[in-house]
């Protein structure tokens, strides 16, 4: 995804649901928790959080970056250290994911 140049130096946020089936959901809970924390301690980053919605169907992940190009440059450390993103049939419906840019 090609980012404008001008949002690159906006704040940046990120907002992930996850959908995982009820046997998976604490282990992909400790997926998500480990991903921030390791997103968390990157340069750039303002903080991360992990949420279940009330009905507990989703996991939903939270981020704050000082722009876009350090979220991009997180994801990118967190890829290259192991950090697992993979999507696989533990997961009942497709993540949903919503970048945002400060305004």
């Amino acid at each position: 995804m090609a980012i404008d140049k001008g949002a690159r130096t906006m704040k940046a946020g990120l907002v992930a649901f996850h959908y995982p089936s009820r046997d998976y959901s604490e282990e992909m809970l400790g997926r998500v928790r480990r991903a921030a924390a390791f997103i968390a301690a990157m340069p750039g980053c303002l903080g991360t959080d992990c949420w279940l919605t009330e009905d507990g169907q989703a996991v939903v992940s939270t981020g704050q970056w000082e722009s876009m190009e350090a979220l991009l440059g997180g994801f990118a450390a967190a890829r290259a250290a192991g950090i697992d993103f993979h999507v696989d049939e533990r997961e009942v419906r497709p993540r949903e994911v919503f970048r945002l840019t400060g305004t």
